[in-house]
């Protein structure tokens, strides 16, 4: 790690946003976290994402010295020109294309871009995001090659040198609580048990052994199946 060494980090306030924040805080000498509020439909997540923020910086002095600003942005607009089942109350289901109607198009590209534009402002280096495509719904926008080719349209369109980072890229969910564990020991796993938000719906009235969450809309099968997998020793 270099002293000048930055990162902005796409922080939702859900499990594989705060394990990258912990990651980024580990390898970066300064840190800044990002949100978007899109209108999505689980918007608990904004809720419970400062408190979570303030409990990581909880956790050493080095991860308080490193942790700085954050930064809210408005991209409402998603909700206004995208219809699905993330923005709207609407069935989760399979769409003809064969992706699921939770998939939001344009939102991690955008996400993104936006993202470039505040760390260009704010001297950041480094772009940190959740994305994966190894336990995921299928979102193109979270493979590896879409972000490559980002990175490229970024430095290209900015005359930059950005780096995406996305250390979730080829971890299923239990390998990212194992992450978790690695990086912050049990404190950090509980901590996004109980403190992050991932449900699609909004859930928050019950607190499973992986989490809150309604327990059956795909991102809380896939945390609760990646949990008991990591609990189970199964990684």
């Amino acid at each position: 790690m270099l002293p000048t060494d930055s990162a902005l980090v796409l922080f939702s306030g859900g499990q594989d946003s705060t394990t990258c924040l912990a990651w980024a805080l580990k390898h970066y000498a300064r840190v800044e976290t990002i949100g978007f509020d899109y209108g999505q439909r689980h918007a608990i997540e904004l809720t419970v994402r400062p408190a979570v923020r303030e409990q990581l910086r909880a956790f050493s002095p080095e991860w308080a010295a490193r942790l700085g600003e954050d930064h809210m942005i408005d991209l409402s607009l998603l909700k206004n020109i995208a219809q699905t089942a993330m923005t709207h109350d609407i069935a989760i289901e399979t769409q003809a294309n064969g992706l699921p109607n939770t998939f939001v198009p344009g939102r991690n590209l955008l996400f993104m871009t936006v993202a470039a534009t505040v760390a260009y402002r704010r001297g950041l280096t480094v772009l940190v995001g959740g994305m994966c495509e190894t336990d995921f719904s299928g979102y193109p926008d979270c493979r590896d090659d879409t972000m490559k080719a980002l990175q490229v349209a970024l430095n290209l369109g900015m005359d930059s040198r950005y780096k995406l980072e996305t250390p979730l890229m080829w971890r299923d969910k239990a390998q990212t609580w194992e992450l978790a564990q690695e990086l912050g020991g049990a404190a950090l796993v509980d901590l996004i048990r109980s403190g992050t938000h991932t449900c699609y719906l909004g859930e928050r009235g019950e607190l499973h052994d992986w989490g809150y969450g309604c327990g059956k809309c795909p991102a809380c099968e896939l945390r609760a199946r990646g949990y008991q997998q990591f609990a189970g020793g199964g990684v």
